[in-house]
């Protein structure tokens, strides 16, 4: 599986920026892609995740309403859309994939088999 983040760069407080997530090379029945990202001296956190099956959705509770995560089924990629950027966004952003979906529990950012390298946001205030 091979997956390629890309739209990062420097925005304004306010401003907005989608990247996206190019997936290729997988088979499975189903899979699940997230986006995390890890800010400098910071852990890696979890910041959105899709089903790519059903279209479910989950979102960290510091993006929520400001982020929206989605797919594009015939060009294999998945979104996130990020409005209202602030500062504290700064960071790197990766996109994985996970070859599961429970309708019960969303991976674990540990539980998460494939990684692309990230794609930098910088936002100035």
């Amino acid at each position: 599986v091979q997956l390629q983040a890309s739209g990062g760069g420097l925005v304004q407080a306010g401003g907005s920026l989608r990247l996206s997530c190019a997936a290729s090379g997988y088979t499975f029945d189903d899979v699940t892609i997230g986006w995390f990202r890890q800010a400098p001296g910071k852990e890696r956190e979890f910041v959105a995740g899709i089903n790519w099956s059903g279209g479910s959705t989950v979102y960290a509770d510091s993006v929520k309403g400001r982020f929206t995560i989605s797919r594009a089924d015939a060009k294999n990629a998945v979104y996130l859309q990020m409005n209202s950027l602030t500062p504290e966004d700064t960071a790197i952003y990766y996109c994985a994939a996970v070859s599961w979906f429970s309708s019960s529990r969303w991976p674990t950012s540990d539980e998460y088999d494939y990684w692309g390298k990230g794609t930098l946001v910088t936002v100035s205030s």
